[in-house]
């Protein structure tokens, strides 16, 4: 309910301002021609908008409603409603992220990317891990020296790779990762890859895995994407290099049958290992550079000629046989465009955007910074003793007499404490890790929560799109709140008035003619002939029978539902066959037994329970209580239309 109500309100439902004609009042507000149809329209099925004059004054109706209740809602201000002003603000923080970023700066990384996706680059690495909070002074020291050794020629990338590289899955091959394309790795790595000239290897640089070295191999035109079908001949690594051999003899084998005129997708469906393909004829999802291991991926883009097939193609999965179906090349910039916003705007390169954006709002604000200020608060934060009881905590508390400000934003001081505040926050008042760059990684963090903050709430004064989304998503957990109050929690909670709505309406909810009994389903004739045994004994209970037949070998023999049923929508036995014999027995198919128990049968109809019918009185009673709402709701704001205004409307396209 409550997410039908905030798509309503998402759709276009909200307020302008600013002068326009005046199409209906509702108490002391007024809606705007230029208002009403933009949300009418925006909300027409199929954006063709029903001008008659029956169709806009349904939906004026409807719509003056829907402004009422916002106004009750403001009147009563639940916006001041801690959840709700909860909800306001994560949902605020989670939109700005689409505004708060540098579009023009975006399209550059996505045009950059689309540009490096003409081109392969195959590289090797040499990485030296370094976890966040670890010594990264070592880490550095090391993959320099390891840079120096080969720019010196005393020692070749591929030895010390296999020695050094912290990479487990490149250095066995001397550090070689094969090729790869734009969007495939992280930015930095990506950027000195791109930007290193082949058979040249890069400066140490970091990502957030540790610092890196790269010799750029090689690099090549795009080659597009491939769709292929393979045979899988796994192989048995327990067997060693007898099961390797195995499996290439039955590719082996494979191999001839085709040669022999056999189908490729038969011999998928008979020799195929690939759990993932066998079923779709060996086909496989089309794939780029670095998508595949190398073998692989060489192997397919060689094939020439769709229905061309390879030789069998080793790799550590076993034995592969590729029938080319497709080749494809490129998309246009244009048509990848969304695919690739999506992406960069969720990589590690979309930090660049919002970078350049927040250094626009520093400048744009007279953001201002006071070095000495932050080195002191940073000197009392690093002499937080190490060892010893209380080690590496601090309490913003005891900062509480730094009140000097470390920056200035907008014409606002934000002081020492302020930082220190938040750096508690932030780290539990603890300083793990090397001081110096918590500390340093905790006040940057602080100038760009305060930057972000300061921008999310001027974006609702300077966007009109933004403010209008805000405004929408407000007026819809607002509205939620209040029919909560009104009707749906009301009804439920609301025991002495649901009484009185059951009693004054009672003779709406009845049993039609019907049995209580139990419906029990056998799943094969061994639990059947157990669970007869058992009925005609006539002492066994539910648990008893469950017991006897549901076993750990067979745990689904019996399956019982018990409850009152009505003929009129139980169709497995009719009331003559019951009121003759009170069980029926129903053979069923693959040997499964349905057997009809009736306790007690009603031949008319009777009485519902409050309790029985309950979940129907519910419901009734919301719509009653919503009903009522409304109607006061109208009374407490009239409305009045302008009748020259809204005749203005009908007809118009």
């Amino acid at each position: 309910m409550r997410k039908l109500i905030l798509t309503c309100i998402a759709s276009g439902i909200c307020m302008v301002s600013g002068y326009a004609q005046s199409l209906f009042t509702y108490g002391p507000h007024s809606v705007s021609k230029e208002e009403f149809l933009r949300v009418y329209k925006k909300n027409s099925i199929n954006k063709k908008p029903d001008m008659t004059d029956t169709a806009l004054r349904s939906y004026l109706d409807l719509y003056a409603l829907f402004r009422m209740k916002v106004a009750e809602a403001d009147k009563q201000k639940l916006d001041t409603v801690a959840t709700i002003d909860h909800e306001l603000d994560s949902y605020r923080k989670q939109l700005a992220k689409n505004y708060l970023t540098d579009e023009q700066v975006t399209n550059k990384i996505i045009h950059e990317a689309y540009d490096r996706m003409k081109e392969d680059v195959h590289v090797e690495h040499i990485l030296i891990t370094c976890t966040p909070g670890s010594d990264t002074v070592a880490a550095y020291r090391k993959i320099d020296s390891l840079y120096h050794l080969i720019e010196s020629k005393k020692a070749d990338f591929e030895t010390l790779a296999k020695q050094f590289s912290d990479d487990k899955g490149s250095k066995d091959n001397g550090g070689d990762i094969g090729y790869f394309s734009a969007l495939q790795t992280v930015y930095a790595f990506e950027n000195m890859a791109y930007s290193t000239p082949v058979g040249k290897v890069s400066a140490p640089f970091k990502t957030q895995f540790g610092y890196h070295i790269i010799k750029v191999l090689d690099k090549r035109a795009d080659r597009g994407q491939v769709k292929v079908a393979q045979i899988m001949i796994g192989v048995s690594k327990s067997k060693g290099e007898a099961g390797v051999e195995e499996g290439r003899k039955r590719a082996d084998s494979v191999e001839a049958m085709l040669k022999g005129g056999a189908s490729f997708e038969d011999l998928v469906k008979k020799y195929s290992d690939d759990k993932y393909t066998v079923n779709d004829g060996g086909v496989m999802k089309p794939f780029g550079t670095g998508h595949m291991v190398m073998a692989f991926e060489n192997a397919a883009f060689a094939l020439k000629k769709p229905g061309d097939i390879s030789e069998p193609v080793k790799t550590d999965y076993g034995f592969h046989i590729i029938k080319l179906i497709a080749k494809y090349p490129l998309q246009p910039y244009d048509t990848l465009y969304p695919t690739l916003k999506h992406k960069v705007e969720n990589d590690s390169r979309a930090q660049v955007a919002r970078d350049r954006f927040f250094a626009k709002i520093k400048e744009k604000s007279g953001f201002k910074e006071y070095p000495e200020n932050v080195a002191e608060v940073n000197t009392k934060l690093m002499s937080v003793p190490d060892t010893g009881k209380g080690a590496k905590t601090f309490k913003a508390a005891d900062f509480k007499d730094m009140t000097k400000p470390a920056f200035t934003l907008a014409g606002r001081n934000y002081l020492q404490n302020d930082f220190v505040k938040y750096a508690e926050n932030l780290t539990h008042g603890k300083l793990n890790g090397p001081k110096n760059a918590v500390v340093r990684d905790a006040y940057n963090m602080y100038v760009n929560s305060v930057v972000n903050d300061f921008e999310e709430h001027k974006l609702v004064e300077e966007n009109p799109e933004f403010k209008n989304l805000m405004e929408e998503y407000r007026d819809g957990i607002m509205l939620f709140e209040l029919m909560d109050r009104n009707v749906w929690s009301k009804a439920a909670k609301d025991s002495v008035g649901l009484k009185a709505f059951y009693e004054t309406h009672n003779s709406k909810y009845n049993w039609e003619p019907g049995f209580d009994g139990a419906v029990y389903k056998f799943k094969n004739k061994a639990a059947f002939d157990t669970g007869m045994i058992l009925l005609k004994g006539g002492k066994a209970t539910d648990e008893e029978m469950v017991k006897a037949i549901n076993t750990q070998a067979s745990p689904d023999g019996v399956n019982i539902q018990r409850g009152r049923y009505e003929f009129s929508r139980f169709k497995d036995a009719t009331q003559a066959e019951l009121q003759k014999d009170n069980m029926k027995v129903i053979p069923g198919t693959n040997g499964q037994y349905t057997v009809i128990v009736a306790k007690k049968i009603y031949p008319t109809a009777t009485k519902k329970t409050l309790e029985e019918a309950r979940g129907y009185v519910v419901a009734e009673y919301q719509d009653y209580l919503e009903k009522q709402w409304n109607e006061k709701m109208r009374r407490e704001y009239p409305v009045k239309v302008n009748e020259t205004v809204f005749k203005s409307m009908v007809g118009k396209k």
